[in-house]
């Protein structure tokens, strides 16, 4: 049994505030490669100060290879007190593909008939140049397996890892979902905020589920982005 003595504790972490979630009204944002806010970029500081003021080290880091997910991971550790560090970027772990709704008001894609449509086809559902809900969670789950929890190298040389995966809120309902199991109906219901953690633990005995959507570092947000440049 190759998970015997092995244990893995995930991170996995949205996101800040990126300049399409500040722009909302567009089915699919305004730039699929958008940057952070000055919002964006404070959350991420707060992140990083919150993770040192708990002790946290991570054993690996990752990033999924879009800008706001890049940037969110260097000024989380650069709070954290780890400038030098080198993270890792992934294209599967970017968010899900709509290019042909990119830059498209809400209003013009969600008709009544397309509504209809989207619903009877559910996570087999392809928008326009992009991919299914499906697609998206083979896509980000089949990374974590390769990578970490079905890689015998990695499994058989280490005991315990924590790891960081700085992502997006769509590929992680998606990831989450192959996690735990639950339906379909059930996939828009996990809210993930910007830079929120979700904790879970790979072991022996297969997954289990820590936090969802902790962004209790949040709290200060709005006395701390009043007083930074």
């Amino acid at each position: 049994m190759i998970h015997k003595d092995f244990r893995c504790e995930f991170y996995f972490i949205r996101h800040g505030e990126s300049e399409s979630n500040a722009s909302p009204g567009f089915a699919a944002g305004a730039n699929y490669d958008s940057a952070l806010t000055a919002r964006g970029v404070n959350q991420a500081r707060l992140l990083g100060e919150r993770l040192k003021r708990e002790g946290m080290t991570f054993d690996r880091v990752y990033s999924s290879s879009l800008d706001r997910a890049k940037k969110t991971a260097r000024y989380m550790l650069d709070a954290m007190g780890e400038t030098e560090r080198t993270v890792p970027t992934v294209d599967e772990l970017v968010e899900q593909k709509a290019m042909g709704w990119r830059g498209v008001p809400v209003e013009e894609v969600f008709t009544p008939e397309n509504v209809a449509y989207i619903m009877s086809k559910g996570p087999d559902f392809i928008p326009p140049q992009g991919e299914s809900l499906r697609m998206v969670r083979r896509r980000v789950s089949g990374w974590v397996e390769s990578e970490i929890i079905y890689n015998e190298e990695v499994v058989s040389s280490h005991k315990e890892l924590t790891v960081a995966v700085v992502g997006h809120g769509t590929a992680s309902r998606c990831l989450f979902q192959y996690i735990m199991g639950f339906n379909d109906t059930l996939l828009w219901r996990v809210a993930i905020d910007n830079t929120s953690i979700s904790r879970f633990v790979f072991d022996r005995h297969g997954w289990s589920v820590v936090r969802l959507n902790d962004a209790s570092h949040l709290a200060e947000e709005a006395v701390s982005f009043d007083a930074r440049p």
